[in-house]
C-alpha cells in the first residue's frame, strides 16, 4: 500500500521530513507479511496452506498492519494536498500510486501462471482486469488479494480530491472529519448501508482521520478542540476495528479476540503519535528513504510470489528458515524495484500527465467561444 512521501512543511519539522513514518511504514509491512505467512495465506481452487503456523499465536492479528498504513496515509495525503490544485493532487497520487503497481501486479500474474498453476489460477482476461486496479468492477479476481486496501486508498485519494476542488480542504478539513466520522457512527451503529460503507468508507474512517488530524495537529492546530476530536476518532477507530472483527471470523473461519484486537489497536494510534513526535532516528537518510520505499513493492509482491517460492521449495528446507530467506529475498526484489521501476516510473508519469493536462487544458482553452465584449 502506498501511503505517499514522509515529506513535511519545514516550519513544522526542523528536517522538513519524518523519516519515523518510512520506518513506521516498514513495520506496517512486515506484520502483513507475518499474517499471510503465519496465519492466513492465499486460497486457490482446492489449496489452502498456512506457510509457518508456528507464529499464528500473534500473527493471526498481523491484518492491523493495513489500519496503520491508513493511520499514516491520512497524515502524509493530507500534506500531499497543501497547496496543490486537484490536477496536481490527482497526478501525484496517480504518479505515486500506478507504476510500482503495473510492474508488481504483472509480475506476480507471471510467476503465478508459470510457476504456481498446480495451487492457483490466473487467467489473461484477469490480468487485463487488473490493470484498472478495479478488478472486481469488471467481474474478475484480483491478481493478489492485499489490492482491496489500494481500492480504499483510492477512494480516501478522491474524497480529498473533491474537497480540493471545494475549497473545504485545507480550510475546514476538522468540520469535514466531524462530519465524516458522525456519518460513520450512525451507519456504523445503526443504517448499516452498505452503499454508505463503500463510498463513505465509514468501517475504516477512524483510522484515516486520526491520520489528517495529527497533520492537523503537528502543522499547529494546538487547541483543546481538536485534542479531543482525535480522541474522538481514536475511539471510533478502536470501535470500528472491534466491529470488523466479525468479518474476518467468517472469512477465515478462526476466532479472534475483540479485546486483542482493541488494544492493538490503541497501540497502532499510540505508534503513529510517537513516529510524528520523535521525527527521525539517527540513522542516515538514504537508508531510512530506501527502507520506506521498498515497503508498497514488498506489499504488493509478499503473498502470491512468496508462496509460489513457499510451496516449491517446502519439501527441501525447514518452514521457518525458508520463510526467512522468501522474506529477505523479497526485501531485495522490492529493493530494486523501488530503485529501478518505481522511482524512475514515478517521473516518467508526474511528467506524461502533467503534459496532457496542460494541452488538455490548452485545447479546451482554444475551443472556448470568446466572451461578447462589454459595452
Amino acid at each position: 500500500m502506498r501511503a505517499g512521501s514522509s515529506e513535511l512543511p519545514s516550519h513544522t519539522f526542523e528536517a522538513g521530513r519524518v523519516e519515523t513514518l518510512d520506518l513506521l511504514r516498514l513495520f506496517a509491512v512486515a506484520v502483513v507479511v507475518l499474517f499471510h505467512f503465519g496465519f492466513h495465506g492465499p486460497t486457490g481452487p482446492a489449496q489452502t496452506y498456512v506457510a509457518v503456523p508456528q507464529f499464528d499465536g500473534f500473527a493471526r492479528y498481523g491484518y492491523l498492519g493495513v489500519q496503520l498504513f491508513f493511520v499514516i496515509s491520512g497524515f502524509v495525503i493530507a500534506y500531499s494536498a497543501m497547496g496543490r490544485s486537484v490536477s496536481q493532487f490527482a497526478i501525484a497520487r496517480i504518479s505515486r500510486l500506478y507504476p510500482a503497481f503495473l510492474f508488481c501486479m504483472t509480475l506476480s500474474f507471471l510467476v503465478t501462471l508459470v510457476f504456481g498453476s498446480a495451487y492457483f489460477e490466473v487467467t489473461p482476461r484477469q490480468w487485463l482486469a487488473n490493470l484498472t486496479v478495479a478488478a472486481p468492477a469488471w467481474h474478475q479476481p484480483y491478481v493478489d488479494s492485499v489490492y482491496w486496501t489500494l481500492i480504499i486508498e483510492m477512494i480516501f485519494y478522491a474524497w480529498i480530491g473533491v474537497l480540493i476542488a471545494t475549497g473545504l480542504f485545507p480550510k475546514h478539513i476538522v468540520k469535514v472529519v466531524v462530519g465524516w466520522l458522525l456519518v460513520s457512527l450512525l451507519n456504523e451503529a445503526w443504517i448499516g448501508s452498505y452503499v454508505l460503507r463503500k463510498i463513505l468508507l465509514t468501517d475504516q474512517s477512524g483510522f484515516f482521520s486520526c491520520g489528517v488530524l495529527l497533520f492537523e495537529i503537528c502543522r499547529g492546530r494546538r487547541g483543546a478542540g481538536i485534542q479531543l476530536l482525535f480522541g474522538a476518532a481514536a475511539m471510533i477507530a478502536v470501535a470500528q476495528a472491534v466491529k470488523n472483527v466479525e468479518g474476518w471470523r467468517v472469512m477465515t473461519g478462526q476466532s479472534f479476540d475483540g479485546v486483542t484486537v482493541g488494544v492493538l489497536s490503541i497501540c497502532i494510534l499510540a505508534l503513529a503519535i510517537v513516529a510524528v513526535r520523535i521525527g527521525r532516528l539517527p540513522l542516515p537518510s538514504g537508508l531510512v528513504m530506501a527502507l520506506g520505499g521498498l515497503t508498497y513493492p514488498a506489499y504488493l509482491l509478499n503473498q502470491m510470489i512468496g508462496y509460489v517460492a513457499f510451496l516449491h521449495l517446502r519439501a527441501f528446507v525447514p518452514a521457518v528458515p525458508l520463510f526467512a530467506l522468501i522474506v529477505c529475498g523479497i526485501g531485495v526484489l522490492s529493493w530494486l524495484i523501488w530503485k529501478y521501476v518505481d522511482r524512475p516510473g514515478q517521473r516518467f508519469m508526474r511528467t506524461m500527465l502533467t503534459r496532457l493536462f496542460e494541452k488538455a487544458t490548452h485545447l479546451a482553452g482554444r475551443s472556448r467561444p470568446l466572451a461578447p465584449a462589454s459595452n
